[in-house]
């Protein structure tokens, strides 16, 4: 079950090349053709490629009856310029592996080495390289895609990394771990004038003021509440950049985020409501559409029983501290046909938080990583 010293000297200079050319959202061509690449020494039974965008999967098959277990990493970098002046720094201007998702990858990849050396004694391991999670259309693509029932799983998990807590212990609990969350966009369209008179149009400059501090009043509870809501406006903008046009036009973008999926409905109609009677009282009309919808990560008890034996019998200490987080995944979508969880491995208490601009995943997590999984798959699989 071990690794090697030269699998983790080349697993580590793998990562570091994903991280010289990361690809962002939607855009993974490259970095999926590496990880065919990088896998083909280890003799997949199967590789399918193209899942719901970019995606790949490789499966170790042992030929033999059994449950199909799928471990999911993410493809996808970030528009963020890097500034963590490491040696292997991103060499594309403005993109960035600013969440670990190379890290992850290298993991996956970890586990096709030991796989391709011995096979599961029964069922099928499935590495599952996943496009868009940042923008969460990844995974309900992959799941969408028609030739995902050749590798429907029985079980599934993922792990991220995660900054702030003690390096290499985990953070695991059943039930909800990440929220659900979608961007709602609120256009308000009113009627253009000259500057110099704007009674002869209908600005939404009276509409916008008013309902940016009424979208985030429609929080509800606190965080540890399940029917718990929040509201973030996260821009607005309104008419254009001149001074000679009394505005007719405005837009507010704003994230709903709930613990409970069942919750999300009732927030996208409050917000409908709430924005429609401004809009009303002002003489605008409202219209609405939605982008980077994440369902709620809830992780199943028998999945997470699996990750707990494995974390014990690796000897990786383990607490439910931190969860679950108000920040989304799209991995949530694999629970909804297979029992799933996802857990977070300790990056280091000071180090680097995701999304910032200086943050580098922790290459001495690859082995940790590594472990915890091909345990639970021999687990699950002998």
């Amino acid at each position: 079950m071990a690794l090697t010293n030269r699998d983790l000297v080349e697993l580590t200079e793998w990562r570091r090349k994903l991280h010289r050319q990361p690809e962002i959202s939607n855009e993974e061509e490259k970095t999926a053709k590496e990880v065919v690449s990088f896998l083909a020494d280890t003799a997949p039974d199967k590789v399918l490629t193209g899942l719901g965008g970019h995606g790949v999967a490789a499966v170790y098959d042992s030929g033999q009856g059994g449950p199909t277990v799928l471990f999911r990493s993410e493809l996808d970098a970030l528009p963020i310029e890097e500034l963590s002046g490491v040696e292997h720094s991103s060499q594309v201007p403005g993109k960035s592996h600013m969440c670990g998702h190379d890290g992850h990858t290298a993991i996956l990849a970890a586990l096709g080495r030991q796989f391709g050396r011995d096979r599961p004694a029964r069922g099928r391991v499935v590495l599952m390289f996943q496009p868009a999670e940042e923008t969460g259309n990844g995974a309900a693509g992959v799941v969408a895609d028609p030739r995902f029932g050749e590798i429907a799983p029985d079980f599934a998990f993922s792990l991220h990394n995660l900054p702030g807590v003690p390096f290499g212990e985990a953070r695991l609990k059943a039930g909800t771990v990440n929220c659900a969350s979608r961007g709602v966009r609120i256009v308000l369209e009113g009627k253009t004038a000259h500057s110099s008179m704007p009674e002869t149009g209908i600005s939404p400059m009276p509409a916008l003021s008013e309902l940016m501090p009424a979208l985030p009043a429609l929080a509800r509870g606190t965080f540890t509440d399940e029917d718990f809501g929040m509201v973030t406006v996260t821009h607005a903008r309104m008419g254009e950049a001149v001074f000679g046009i009394a505005p007719g036009y405005a837009e507010v973008w704003a994230t709903l985020r709930t613990r409970r999926d069942e919750r999300m409905s009732e927030q996208v109609d409050a917000a409908e409501a709430l924005a429609g009677r401004i809009a009303a009282k002002h003489g605008l009309s409202a219209r609405f559409d939605y982008h980077e919808i994440f369902v709620a990560s809830v992780n199943a008890p028998d999945a997470v029983a699996h990750l707990n034996r494995a974390l014990d019998q690796e000897g990786v200490a383990r607490s439910e501290e931190t969860l679950p987080m108000r920040a989304s995944e799209d991995f949530g979508i694999f629970g909804h046909n297979a029992k799933s969880a996802m857990f977070f491995l300790g990056a280091g208490e000071r180090h680097p938080s995701l999304h910032n601009p200086d943050y580098d995943f922790p290459d001495d997590l690859i082995p940790i990583g590594s472990k915890i999984f091909m345990r639970a798959a021999r687990n699950l699989l002998g």
